[in-house]
């Protein structure tokens, strides 16, 4: 691909024809006339069809709640949201040939055949779609219904598009090898193998205007189907609570020791600490910080932890510190002062004393930049920090300032293991571009894939039961990366792709 691509023509096609090929479901279409490989050019949107049929007609049922939305946007200006570039063209010289594309697309039989009569042949265009940086807004449809499946030069939209369009930033629907894979089984004519998918992603897509919980299945299904890479819908939506989780390190090293405190207390609870006593002095909540003689922070499930909080720009943690939460710890706790694992979150490096204090006591002293780090991964990766895990950690030697090494690692380990996650579901991937007929794949199959794509940058070699273990988590509800085809375990059931898992660090 070129570092850029100049649009001077739109073609002219069905909206609903756009807005499946926006969604990866389509990757071809029926154009009036030739178009040649190679040709770029932007994609206009036809609400007005002058052919005497309902547009309903024209489409398999599956695209009927697609019709119903695109149907509601007709009174809104029409928006250039996509172009392409044809990949390569196919002429169809036989009615069997006709009836073999309507059941691998969207385009219902009858209409299919009836332009094939009107034509003697039907010319299939093969085009690769890119999104457009940012939609082009038209005034008005100003393209008449005759001109739908033609090319019409750029200033017809518009004195404003007197000059072609320069597009440098390439966004692709699909990427190469899952249009390549679809282009392929295209070419060929052959039988779609899950017909009964596309009805039922119908039915769901309907269900799902009522259920967003149906959203999901819905996607997946798509996802399956090859009729999306990874949609923009399926990917997990920013967390609000970024923002902040973002300035934890940043406020750590500052003088504010009351906000610090509060995000602390905020990041705990993120983690999945609460605190169930109604107690101003040992408290968790982010809201009644700041009170005199209190403990910074307390919790008491799913394990006891009591902390203290010090934000600091440049001077060193004095022994006071830790000596603040031996002394009021013990004050507001009493005897559940001792089971608790104990925390300083604080930015200074500690005096001589100050370390002596926390390493004979016991008392983590954790950096506010690993604290954010592990609440970012728990943000991003909502299922991957077990606290029961983290609780023999903190109980562990070493304490003091060395610490915050031993908590580190254990995100270094958190990003290890979902790294092979990630790999296992890439081998999944790879073994369905590579044989494209084919969507499940056993567990051995995918042990020898993985192992020799991503073994050795892993660092670890995983046998048959290690993989297995892998993908049976991964197709889980709650994950939804991979699906799962149940036979008889691990040296029968099958496995399929769904969607990515992209770990922080590659």
């Amino acid at each position: 691909m070129l570092d850029s691509v100049l649009l001077d023509r739109v073609l002219c096609l069905p909206a609903i024809d756009i807005a499946v090929l926006l969604q990866g479901r389509l990757i071809a279409v029926i154009p009036k006339i030739s178009v040649q490989k190679e040709w770029v050019f932007a994609l206009y949107p036809c609400t007005r069809i002058n052919d005497g049929a309902s547009v309903y007609q024209q489409y398999r049922q599956h695209v009927f709640p697609l019709i119903d939305a695109v149907s509601q946007q007709q009174s809104q200006p029409v928006k250039i949201e996509a172009w392409a570039k044809c990949e390569s063209c196919k002429l169809l010289y036989d009615v069997e040939q006709v009836d073999a594309l309507s059941s691998l697309t969207i385009w219902a039989k009858e209409p299919l055949r009836e332009a094939f009569k009107q034509r003697q042949n039907l010319f299939l265009a093969f085009l690769r779609v890119y999104r457009m940086p940012e939609p082009i807004e038209v005034s008005q449809e100003c393209i008449s219904p005759e001109k739908l499946g033609k090319f019409v030069g750029l200033p017809a939209l518009g004195q404003e598009f007197c000059k072609p369009l320069r597009v440098t930033q390439f966004l692709p629907v699909l990427d190469e090898a899952a249009f390549l894979q679809r282009k392929q089984h295209l070419e060929e004519l052959k039988p779609p193998p899950y017909l009964e998918l596309e009805e039922l992603h119908s039915a769901v897509a309907q269900l799902a205007k009522v259920k967003p919980e149906a959203k999901v299945l819905a996607e997946d299904i798509s996802t399956f189907l090859g009729w999306s890479n990874i949609p923009e819908t399926i990917i997990d939506p920013i967390d609000p609570d970024l923002h902040w989780i973002k300035t934890i390190a940043e406020v750590g090293n500052s003088s504010d020791g009351h906000q610090f405190e509060k995000l602390v207390r905020k990041s705990l609870i993120k983690l999945g600490f609460s605190n169930s006593r109604d107690n101003m002095k040992a408290s968790l909540d982010p809201e009644a910080t700041g009170g005199a003689g209190g403990i910074d922070f307390y919790c008491d499930a799913p394990f006891p932890v009591v902390g203290e909080c010090k934000a600091t720009k440049s001077e060193k943690i004095p022994s006071k510190t830790p000596g603040q939460l031996l002394q009021l710890g013990k004050n507001h706790l009493q005897e559940d002062y001792d089971p608790c694992i104990k925390m300083i979150v604080a930015a200074g490096e500690l005096t001589q004393d100050a370390e002596l204090t926390a390493v004979t006591h016991q008392m983590n002293i954790i950096r506010p930049e690993t604290l954010q780090r592990l609440v970012e991964f728990k943000v991003k990766y909502p299922g991957a920090v077990d606290l029961l895990e983290l609780k023999p950690i903190l109980e562990k030697s070493p304490f003091g300032e060395e610490a915050d090494t031993k908590l580190n690692q254990y995100v270094d380990n958190l990003e290890k293991n979902l790294r092979i996650r990630s790999h296992v579901v890439k081998a999944l991937k790879r073994l369905a571009v590579v044989e494209p007929d084919r969507k499940q794949f056993e567990v051995t199959e995918i042990r020898v894939q993985y192992n020799a794509s991503f073994a050795q940058n892993d660092g670890v070699v995983l046998d048959n039961q290690a993989v297995y273990e892998y993908l049976i988590e991964l197709s889980s509800p709650l994950a939804g990366y991979l699906g799962r085809v149940k036979v008889s375990g691990i040296s029968s059931d099958r496995f399929y792709f769904l969607r990515e898992l992209n770990p922080l660090v590659e």
